[in-house]
């Protein structure tokens, strides 16, 4: 008969030790679980207790060599280490008290990279240690490194993903360095399904005109340069014209959508060279016609948005205003909150102080939803309440399982706007519909805790798979057809199910944990769902929207997976196991693990 044992120690080691000896380049996550198996042998018997060590060596996962001189501690600040010049640690776990009678052997299992656990030992008196490593010039980022089951004796081994750099210099055209320029870098990286830009972190340029970007992951990016104002005062006049470099793109170029994309692997460096361009700056004022702007201000060059470019709403004067060179502009302002307001105008700086048209503020779009039910099930199987603290409401009608949401669709950094489905305004609300919104191009989203969205339509437009235009001051409706006839799909992972039918014993408890995604193909106006697997292997889906999916299965959860871009998702045509679902009906399938994801 066998008894679950836990091992842990409990040597205290200060957190300012890590911050003043190493700063924090990279880390990865070492989740352990140590557990002893205790066989009975009557009363009395001798205990013979392990030595209960911890060795490891930390690697470059790109090259495989060892890391010498990596920090490697525990999360509870506990156990910390230097590895050696071979990459090597080792630490020694104190002794654990046990009943009379028994004799113990330990073992370690040691999970590294993110999603720990990516195993479950199912114990009641399981603890868990979990481990770190860092060291400058690897990622302290745990999304890019992966998942690795080390199971060799009580031998670890922890591999650190080496950083990416961009590195260059910015210049004037007279060859002088661009000092007092800020260089901003943008990343592509997936946001629900989709990739969109996002501005990552900026550098201020060096007296020498250098600027340098580290710890980067790999991915895409693209680098600007901010707007500046020529403040030399052995080149300005006092009262006389102003001078600014405007902002530029990599490699060249004057708007963001046409910057080449810099492609960063683990352990590039790319070196990137910006030159600015000095030019006159003149005053620009807009008016604002009888509102307050409380909330931003937004300026495209020739319609192309983007970063670089900056104003500001002065608000004793009514007016938005700053300094701008020679060209074309739109300039946009909106308020937040709820009854916001938004306005538009364009603008022409040529040789002199420029003057727009007054702004004039309009109210906010809206987007109703009218629902059509064709549910086969007539009593509604759900009900929910909402409340603030003061009033509580039963939710009603389509507002009891359906949400919406609209997310802005223009792939450009620093593009806002979009909105939800708000809380009822009272006892009797049962209106889906989003407020506040900006003109503009957004996505749908529809969500539902009943059945699904069947079809969702305006003006002809499926707006399930094509963004809708809203333009400002209007007032949109979109049919909604719901359904309750989908189908299921039920599978099975092989090398679990295998893995659970050979033993029974405590390692077979030890079971990786897998998740499945079922994708919703282009034709498909199905959601994402990602199930659970059980101990046996199994998953099960709930009812999803007739029509094509592929089901993906992964050792860990995929937060960043592009499942709404067609070309991204071309890469896991061969990885996974496509599946029509027709209504009602119950498709079965095995899928195996994705190589490399465990």
């Amino acid at each position: 008969m066998f008894s679950i044992r836990t091992i842990a120690g409990a040597f205290l080691y200060r957190h300012q030790f890590f911050s003043r000896s190493l700063s924090a380049r990279s880390c990865v996550l070492l989740l352990i679980s140590v557990f002893t198996v205790a066989a009975a042998f009557g009363q009395g018997s001798p205990i013979d207790e392990p030595k209960n060590t911890i060795r490891g060596t930390v690697i470059n996962e790109l090259t495989q060599a060892p890391i010498p001189r990596a920090l490697v501690y525990s999360g509870d600040n506990r156990y910390a280490t230097m590895t050696d010049g071979e990459g090597h640690f080792e630490f020694t776990l104190l002794k654990p008290s046990h009943d009379s009678g028994t004799d113990v052997s330990s073992r370690v299992v040691a999970f590294v990279g993110p999603g720990s656990p990516a195993y479950n030992f199912q114990s009641n008196r399981d603890q868990t240690l979990m481990l770190f490593a860092r060291k400058p010039g690897f990622l302290d980022d745990p999304r890019y490194r992966h998942e690795t089951l080390a199971l060799t004796g009580n031998d670890v081994t922890i591999a650190l993903l080496p950083e990416g750099l961009i590195k260059g210099r910015v210049t004037l055209s007279t060859g002088e360095p661009g000092t007092s320029v800020t260089v901003q870098l943008s990343y592509r990286q997936v946001v629900d399904g989709l990739p969109r830009w996002t501005s990552s972190s900026s550098a201020r340029v060096h007296s020498s005109g250098e600027f340098r970007f580290s710890d980067l992951r790999p991915g895409s990016d693209k680098l600007s340069t901010l707007e500046s104002i020529d403040n030399d005062p052995l080149t300005t006049i006092p009262g006389g014209q102003r001078y600014g470099f405007p902002p530029v793109y990599f490699p060249g170029v004057s708007d963001f959508n046409s910057a080449t994309t810099i492609e960063v692997a683990a352990g590039s460096t790319a070196q990137v060279d910006l030159s600015l361009v000095r030019q006159p700056y003149y005053d620009v004022k807009i008016p604002v016609a009888g509102s307050e702007i409380n909330g931003g201000v937004s300026l495209w060059v020739r319609g192309q948005r983007g970063p670089g470019y900056s104003l500001a709403y002065n608000n004793g004067r009514q007016r938005i205003e700053g300094m701008l060179p020679n060209g074309i502009y739109t300039i946009d302002a909106r308020t937040f909150g709820a009854n916001s307001i938004s306005g538009s105008v364009s603008l022409k700086v040529a040789g002199g102080p420029a003057i727009g048209t007054a702004m004039t503020m309009v109210p906010s779009s809206s987007i109703s939803f009218d629902v059509k039910e064709e549910f086969t099930e007539t009593r509604t199987p759900i009900s929910a309440t909402w409340s603030d603290g003061q009033h509580s409401y039963s939710l009603r009608g389509a507002r009891l399982y359906l949400q919406a949401r609209a997310e802005n669709a223009d792939d450009a950094e620093g593009i806002q706007g979009g909105g939800s489905t708000p809380p009822p305004a009272g006892p009797n609300d049962d209106s889906v519909v989003i407020e506040n919104l900006l003109p503009g191009r957004y996505w749908l989203r529809l969500t539902t805790s009943r059945g699904y969205v069947a079809s969702a339509t305006s003006g002809g437009v499926d707006v399930l798979h094509e963004p809708i235009t809203v333009a400002a001051a209007s007032s949109i409706s979109v049919d909604v057809t719901m359904r309750d006839d989908g189908g299921k799909i039920e599978g099975t992972i092989p090398t679990i199910a295998q893995s659970s039918a050979s033993s029974d014993s405590p390692q077979s408890r030890l079971r990786p944990r897998v998740w499945v995604y079922c994708v919703p193909r282009s034709n498909n106006a199905g959601q994402l769902q990602i199930l659970g697997v059980t101990g046996e292997g199994k998953f099960t889906s709930p009812a999803l929207a007739p029509g094509d999916y592929l089901v993906l299965a992964f050792a860990e959860q995929q937060p960043f997976l592009p499942y709404r871009d067609a070309e991204s998702m071309k890469a896991y045509e061969s990885k996974g196991q496509p599946v029509h679902l027709s209504a009602g009906q119950t498709a079965n399938v095995q899928v195996q693990v994705i190589p490399g994801s465990e």
